[in-house]
């Protein structure tokens, strides 16, 4: 029996079904397979996307990093690369998912064609091998003529390739089953590289993220006043909206405060003050609102959720737009900026918001873990945190003084 009739008759097309539910991230498999083939090839589609993307960001950063002349900028560059790297991994993830579970679902659909074919082709099979098997001295004893065994010859000669003909859709299609088969094989390999890769690429950053704290211990010691202040903003902001407010007051009087002009020089002779002429100093004009942060990128991948502007199960309109990402996936500051808040705020788990040039704000809710400090200086693509294990969904809002605007029309 060759190998696709073994494949055919043992019900190989049903051979890797349990497979899926023991991957790693079994939860996230499930949901690709509750999808329909086109909702999962879009799926691909974009991790495909994102993966391409991710490592193109990585590669910018690697040669901003070998390329910077200070030690922190250098170490932060490292860092974005990194972040980038790991979010290819999650991408690369994603993709292979998706990939085996296309190849799971033409499976499924191959065999159930194949059960209703592969009991009468089995026995026909068994019944041509055993007749092509007998004897002729052994035909001669049973009842019969010889004459009889001679036309049920002829009919079987006649037979076999008229069955052939009619079977041949039936082995394409086994043929079919083997490929799939092959493609799931390769889509599960793909996972398990991918897998490695983030395992890597994580345990890379927080060796990083370590040395840079053991690096930056006074820069610490005055993260921890900012964080208290901006703490104590947030226990008197009566809601998030309150507390983005306040945090651009305290940041529109920090530009006011680097506007001034420096102090006067003191003069070497004081006899010639009478007459000396005064200084004309000019103050920095305060910067207005300008263009959005350069580069702006979502701070995580996945499939989005709520779209800017739609209305929420509330009935109110959405500010921002929800990312439902990877179990635990890596968080990345969307554009150059200042750290205003990192920490746990009511209802919204633990929220970043970084304060950028221009008077742009943004803010980033449902983080699991933020790994940044309240006074901190990040660029676009450096690590800030990861996403929840359980149910994970990551908002990010763009605010122009104050002014929710749409993210996705800002994209770098």
């Amino acid at each position: 029996m060759t190998h696709g009739a073994k494949w055919l008759a043992g019900g190989g097309a049903l051979a890797l079904l349990g497979i899926a539910f023991a991957l790693p991230g079994a939860q996230a498999q499930r949901d690709l397979f509750d999808m329909e083939p086109a909702e999962v090839q879009a799926e691909l589609d974009r991790a495909t996307r994102e993966s391409r993307l991710a490592e193109q960001r990585a590669a910018r950063f690697a040669e901003a990093a070998a390329s910077a002349a200070e030690a922190a900028d250098r170490t932060a560059q490292e860092a974005a690369a990194l972040a980038a790297r790991i979010q290819q991994a999650e991408a690369d993830i994603a993709a292979a998912r998706a990939r085996y579970a296309l190849a799971q679902s033409a499976r499924e659909a191959l065999a159930a064609r194949l059960a209703q074919r592969r009991e009468p082709l089995v026995r026909l099979t068994g019944a041509l091998q055993t007749s092509a098997r007998r004897p002729l001295a052994l035909s001669a004893l049973q009842p019969g003529s010889l004459e009889d065994l001679v036309h049920v010859r002829a009919v079987l000669e006649t037979a076999v390739p008229e069955i052939r003909r009619r079977t041949a859709t039936l082995r394409a299609e086994i043929a079919r089953g083997e490929a799939l088969e092959r493609r799931a094989a390769r889509a599960l390999a793909a996972l398990e590289r991918s897998e490695r890769d983030l395992d890597t690429r994580r345990t890379e950053l927080a060796a990083l993220e370590q040395r840079q704290r053991l690096a930056s211990r006074e820069a610490r010691r005055n993260a921890v006043r900012e964080e208290e202040r901006a703490l104590a903003l947030a226990e008197e902001a009566r809601d998030l909206d309150g507390l983005i407010e306040r945090l651009d007051e305290a940041a529109a009087l920090r530009r006011e405060l680097a506007a001034l002009p420096g102090p006067v020089l003191r003069p070497e002779d004081f006899s010639d003050t009478a007459t000396a002429e005064p200084v004309e100093t000019i103050a920095s004009p305060i910067p207005e609102a300008t263009a959005p942060p350069r580069d702006f990128r979502l701070p995580v991948q996945g499939r989005t959720l709520v779209g800017f502007g739609e209305r929420r199960d509330s009935g109110l309109a959405s500010t921002g737009i929800t990312l439902v990402p990877a179990p635990g996936a890596q968080v990345v500051a969307p554009a150059t900026g200042r750290i205003a808040f990192a920490g746990p705020y009511r209802g919204f788990a633990r929220i970043v918001i970084i304060e950028h040039d221009g008077g742009w704000t943004s803010l980033v809710t449902g983080l699991a873990r933020s790994d940044v400090s309240v006074g901190a200086r990040v660029i676009g693509g450096s690590p800030i945190g990861i996403a929840r294990g359980d149910d994970p969904a990551i908002t990010i809002e763009l605010r122009r003084e104050g002014q929710p605007v749409n993210p996705l029309e800002h994209l770098g």
